[in-house]
């Protein structure tokens, strides 16, 4: 037997796989598939839910304390396509509660494709009037959180090739003065995605989405500051929440050998420290 020949048989038949699964990833979209995503009551995950679920997605819609909102949005999605679309509630800081969250979403509907660790909370915490409270809560949302609900959601995503897509930061690379503590879970919640694509591949792809000058925070900010910080970018302007939306849609939709990485949405913010 020749088996000069085998490696390109090999080669070949590795090629028509790759443009079978363009081929469905493009001609499908996100039909039939199943995301759970924290904190998608409002703000930024409350955006990517509409345009996961505008590409046919199914959609969990996890909540806290916005529960009107994540209600709201329920019926939203469910006027556009009825029964796509659930509402729930859970403490993230609650660890004993995040195998409930995956085992809810597969009772609605069947399966799970699409983690995204979105809820987060962001608050200033200045050196020497940390609380243990306040690590607590920051490290537990940003960084404890993500790793046990992937933990909690593993075995579905493997059972469907699944993806997740963790909500960092680009103060994970360079400290946000002030948040010291936020910052730190951050860059934790970083290396947390490259070990996890190491741990959970090759079934489940692991990557993560940096935004920069998306939203400004609900507490409000100074007009003088962010002008400060979109002169720092190299487009010199903010972006919106469809830039985090097509990215999280690439990820999905159209990224199959693509894992461990961290795409910053964020105007050339992070070049241009």
């Amino acid at each position: 037997m020749d088996h000069s020949i085998e490696p390109e048989k090999r080669l070949a038949e590795a090629q028509a796989g790759v443009h079978v699964e363009a081929d469905r990833i493009s001609a499908g979209g996100l039909e039939g598939r199943v995301a759970l995503i924290t904190g998608a009551a409002r703000r930024l995950g409350a955006a990517m839910a509409r345009g996961l679920h505008a590409e046919g997605a199914n959609i969990g819609i996890h909540f806290h304390r916005s529960r009107a909102e994540a209600e709201q949005l329920m019926r939203e999605l469910n006027r556009t396509r009825p029964g796509s679309a659930v509402a729930l509630g859970a403490d993230l800081l609650d660890i004993a509660s995040l195998g409930g969250l995956v085992t809810q979403v597969q009772a609605a509907f069947g399966r799970l494709d699409i983690l995204i660790n979105n809820a987060s909370s962001f608050y200033p915490t200045p050196v020497g009037d940390v609380s243990p409270a306040q690590w607590e809560d920051l490290l537990g949302t940003n960084l404890r959180a993500p790793f046990f609900l992937a933990q909690a959601a593993a075995s579905a995503l493997r059972a469907e090739e699944g993806l997740i897509l963790n909500m960092v930061d680009i103060h994970a690379q360079r400290p946000l003065p002030g948040y010291a503590v936020y910052s730190s879970a951050k860059a934790g919640l970083a290396m947390l995605t490259q070990a996890l694509a190491r741990e959970l591949g090759p079934q489940i792809r692991v990557n993560g989405i940096a935004p920069g000058p998306i939203l400004w925070p609900d507490t409000g900010m100074d007009e003088s500051l962010k002008a400060e910080i979109i002169s720092k970018t190299l487009l010199k302007r903010s972006g919106c929440p469809q830039d985090v939306v097509r990215a999280a849609l690439f990820f999905a939709q159209d990224a199959p050998y693509v894992t461990g990485q961290i795409l910053a949405i964020d105007g050339g913010r992070s070049v241009g420290w």
